[in-house]
């Protein structure tokens, strides 16, 4: 086992590229994680990473290895997998990750659920508006809100969410409340964006008469934190375009204000995404079942003012 847990230490530095991030994400320190990749290149004769100052780069030996090690893990995965599907008893660790605002209001809050009814599943949620690469960095389950494109992916979607374009009532006081689509163009109006590194909507696509248009709004600063969106939005600072469910309490508070009723954006898809194999583990298909009924009925209550 112990050289197992090497591997597995191994396979993690090469995909988070530093032993402090795979020493967190594995729950050990970073001088634990640096003597297991000492021991595993004791072991194997060669060095295994290049260091520099900030990150680790596995060498000619590290990735090749790294091919073959992962497969490993991988096989012994399914094998636990197939063990607990006729044992009827789940167990292992799940990596999740979800958007921050998403994540918080609707996944966060059932970790602790789950895992009181599967008591031997381990959880490690990551929260985060990048768009994670979950093949690359290990990830069994990505909760995610917009455009799903990756082919290599599977998704379960989980509803379709109606998204508002909203203002706080002292900012349309001061600048005006649109009256058509076309007067979020230009400089008249400030309409903020949740931009980041990979990001794919860098337009609003609201519903019109002659169907979906694309409308390249601007602002005069963006974040890649959605609740940043929503507080600026409430401070008068500018129109936001945001799934209903993550405003409606503001909204029905008057906070908030809903405009362009008539042209409203797009509505964006809820969905769940995993890797192809990651269905076979039962552990994963009861998270799934889970958080998808537990995060229906949590909407749904906010929509209704619950």
């Amino acid at each position: 086992m112990a050289y197992l847990d090497n591997i597995a230490v191994f396979v993690r530095v090469v995909e988070l590229g530093n032993l402090s991030a795979a020493g967190r994400d594995m729950r050990i320190s970073p001088a634990v994680a640096s003597n297991r990749i000492k021991e595993l290149e004791k072991h194997l004769g060669v060095r295994l990473f290049n260091r520099t100052t900030r990150q680790l780069m596995p060498t000619e030996h590290g990735t090749v290895f790294y091919s073959g090690a992962k497969q490993v893990l991988e096989a012994i995965t399914e094998a636990e997998a197939a063990v607990s599907a006729l044992s009827g008893q789940p167990r292992g660790t799940i990596r999740v990750t979800a958007p921050l605002g998403l994540g918080r209001r609707l996944v966060a809050s059932g970790i602790p659920d789950f895992h009181d009814k599967y008591p031997d599943i381990e959880v490690r949620l990551r929260l985060s508006d990048h768009n994670v690469d979950i093949m690359k960095e290990g990830i069994d389950v990505a909760f995610r809100l917009g455009i799903i494109e990756d082919s290599s992916l599977r998704m379960r979607g989980i509803m379709e969410c109606e998204r508002v374009l909203v203002a706080a009532p002292k900012y349309l006081e001061a600048r005006g409340e649109p009256a058509e689509p076309q007067e979020l163009i230009g400089k008249k109006h400030d309409c903020l964006m949740l931009r980041y590194s990979g990001a794919r909507e860098y337009v609003w696509t609201l519903q019109t008469a002659d169907g979906p248009r694309k409308f390249e709004v601007h602002g005069p600063y963006d974040t890649d934190d959605g609740d940043v969106l929503t507080g600026w939005a409430l401070s008068g600072r500018g129109i936001i375009n945001k799934p209903r469910f993550e405003v409606e309490p503001f909204i029905r508070d008057r906070r908030l204000k809903v405009i362009l009723a008539n042209t409203p954006p797009t509505p964006v898809q809820f969905a769940a995404v995993y890797p192809h194999k990651k269905l076979q583990d039962p552990k994963v298909r009861l998270l799934l079942d889970f958080m998808a009924e537990r995060c229906q009925r949590l909407i749904k209550d906010i929509l209704a003012g619950k």
